[in-house]
């Protein structure tokens, strides 16, 4: 039950904005750059942002060479080359709003394992180095074949190594710490456990009718505009909208004494990557095993994908080493038949950027910032 004060002060906002995720916040940095006096509202329906914003990996990435070749069965050389020009803006200006040191940004190098079935990749490197060179500016893949050895991968399974010149690493939890203090120091308003169960669209607004997961009740805030940010959780108010959650299987080592790499490392077409963090092994990925079964928003553990990991871990990656699991986890992505977002407007007072592909962490901002300037009516 809300008093007269509530209804009157507390309820109304000139932007609103569903997800606290990279998305979300960069939305709503991006809206108060632009109108610093607005009352910007971002609205999560967890405790803590709900998906891949925290759960992911932290790989800068623009895409391996094998992703680049897969990507180019499905998309004009044009568009492949727009979604890596996306993702190296985005993980500038997240750079650049946030500070390298605050988000732990680093540049150890960036590979892929090639086993046998990808060797015919290794043909098209050139090509796809020609491809992306005039966005990077250089060649974005270079073949490191002696570095196999002296990182302690098994030569059975990993017949080539390939360094992505132009990919780093960052950490997870600093980063969307350092998002969130940005968010708040530039007058954004954030409210947690607050579930959107609908919303309604008049001639003058948008209202966002919420369930208070600590109350029981609805409450209804109102807007000027809203941004929907949500990814892979969209359907729960929009069913028809073209996408598909992909849930993300991730465990982390204990640490592992003499751990011969630093980095971050892809193998088959980016549906395994891993990386060492703090003297530990982070692997995650295996959603190709089972498509039917990850394509969910249920945080669980597929505990056929986690055998997985755990067996490559030792064969492929730390043969010879002895080495434990300190936690497992999961996320939630979202996808489509393109990699490309969906960022466009809804309705007149509703927009979206949705449908990162798992590249949130690089194409987040920049979506974040597009976004912005739909809802601004100042899109370029």
């Amino acid at each position: 039950m809300l008093s007269f004060w509530e209804q009157q002060s507390l309820l109304h906002y000139h932007y609103i904005i569903l997800g606290s995720g990279i998305v979300g916040l960069s939305t709503a940095v991006s809206i108060k750059e632009q109108e610093p006096q607005a009352r910007v509202l971002v609205l999560e329906r967890g405790l803590l942002p709900t998906g891949a914003s925290t759960k992911n990996a932290g790989f800068a990435c623009i895409g391996s060479l094998t992703e680049i070749l897969a990507d180019l069965k499905t998309l004009s050389p044009a568009q492949v080359t727009e979604l890596v020009a996306m993702r190296r803006k985005g993980l500038r200006l997240l750079r650049s709003r946030l500070g390298d040191n605050a988000i732990h940004y680093r540049e150890n190098g960036s590979y892929e394992l090639i086993g046998e079935k990808e060797l015919p990749a290794l043909q098209q490197l050139d090509a796809a180095n020609a491809l992306l060179q005039p966005v990077l500016g250089g060649n974005a893949f270079t073949l490191v074949n002696e570095k196999i050895k002296a990182f302690g991968f098994n030569a059975q399974y990993t017949h080539a190594l390939v360094q992505n010149n132009y990919e780093g690493e960052l950490h997870t939890g600093h980063m969307m710490r350092a998002l969130i203090d940005l968010a708040i120091a530039r007058g954004v308003e954030i409210k947690t456990g607050c579930i959107a169960t609908r919303i309604e669209e008049t001639p003058t607004g948008v209202h966002v009718i919420t369930q208070q997961t600590s109350a029981g009740e609805e409450i209804v805030f109102h807007a000027g505009r809203l941004a929907i940010c949500t990814n892979a959780f969209t359907q729960t108010l929009l069913p028809r909208l073209n996408l598909q959650p992909g849930r993300g299987q991730v465990l982390i080592t204990d640490p592992v004494p003499g751990l011969p790499f630093k980095g971050v490392f892809h193998m088959d077409e980016g549906y395994f990557y891993f990386r060492e963090l703090e003297g530990r092994v982070l692997f995650g990925g295996g959603r190709n095993l089972d498509f039917t079964g990850e394509t969910t928003t249920a945080f669980e553990l597929n505990q056929r994908i986690q055998q997985v990991l755990e067996e490559k871990l030792r064969t492929h990656i730390l043969p010879g080493y002895t080495f434990t699991i300190a936690t497992r986890w999961t996320g939630i992505m979202a996808f489509g038949a393109s990699k490309q977002p969906l960022l466009k407007p809804f309705s007149p007072r509703i927009f979206l950027g949705v449908r990162m592909g798992g590249m949130g962490v690089a194409i987040g901002s920049e979506t974040g910032r597009q976004l912005a300037a739909l809802v601004l009516d100042k899109a370029e």
